[in-house]
């Protein structure tokens, strides 16, 4: 058992090839040092089977929320399913993943249908939200910068990191987290490797994004949230910091946005 404690911030452990074998995986991460997980939902389908691994294992817990690459799925009483969910189990502990993704995808406005409702759905319940966004950095600062000067922008992270330092800075400036996954390790990742050497330290997490983008030394192979180490063990030597204070740090600012262990 190891003696650090770390938290996966956003997984996805509802998918075929976890079927098999969801409680070793989860035996696996608290072997790991993984004292908690928050796994991230992608469409509204999901919901029932996310509440009921999340009421199974103890430290796992999940969002609602649509992804911007199922926008067409937006409907007119999604929100209000989305809401009820969200009111109805205490383990729901965020809106998403929702946001904006350009590169796969340039359906814009269907897009902006889906991102906006979830949008004023986290603030209006005082749920973070959980950004996922693309070659699109430019239009998502602009709506999180538009909702902040109403005084209606949710807090929230923007999930697996892949932006510049300045598209960085614009987002801190507006209050996000900023979460890095398996990508921080990648040799090549310059960019990353520098927004990963100069967040501050109150203001970042770490995640695996399962059961994609393994990190280094897993490459090839089905991610899973006991690999997080190795993005914990990447940002400690981009920061020239400990493995420890690099767990410590990011369960911390975990904790503080995400709110685990408080009833709704």
């Amino acid at each position: 058992m190891s003696d650090l404690e770390l938290i996966d911030s956003h997984c996805h452990l509802i998918f075929e090839n976890f079927e098999q074998d969801l409680e070793d995986v989860i035996l696996r991460s608290r072997l790991a040092g993984v004292k908690k997980l928050l796994h991230a939902c992608c469409e509204l389908s999901e919901i029932p089977k996310l509440k009921k691994i999340s009421h199974k294992f103890e430290q796992l817990y999940y969002s609602v929320g649509l992804h911007p690459l199922e926008a067409k799925k937006w409907s007119s009483n999604s929100k209000d399913i989305l809401k009820l969910a969200a009111q109805e189990d205490r383990r729901v502990l965020a809106i998403g993943e929702l946001g904006l993704d350009f590169f796969k995808n340039d359906n814009k406005s269907e897009q902006m249908e889906a991102l906006l409702p979830q949008m004023n759905l986290a603030f209006e319940l005082d749920l973070p939200v959980i950004i996922h966004c693309r070659d699109a950095a430019e239009e998502m600062i602009k709506i999180c910068h538009d909702l902040s000067k109403q005084g209606r922008c949710p807090k929230g992270v923007l999930h697996c990191w892949t932006g510049t330092a300045e598209e960085m800075k614009q987002f801190l400036d507006l209050g996000f987290y900023i979460s890095f996954s398996g990508i921080v390790t990648f040799p090549k990742a310059y960019e990353i490797h520098e927004c990963a050497r100069i967040v501050p330290s109150d203001r970042y997490l770490i995640e695996t994004d399962s059961p994609f983008l393994a990190p280094v030394p897993y490459r090839g192979k089905r991610n899973e949230p006991a690999f997080v180490e190795s993005v914990a063990l990447s940002l400690a030597n981009l920061r020239l910091s400990k493995l420890d204070k690099i767990a410590r740090e990011s369960s911390r600012n975990a904790e503080d946005l995400f709110k685990f262990d408080l009833l709704k």
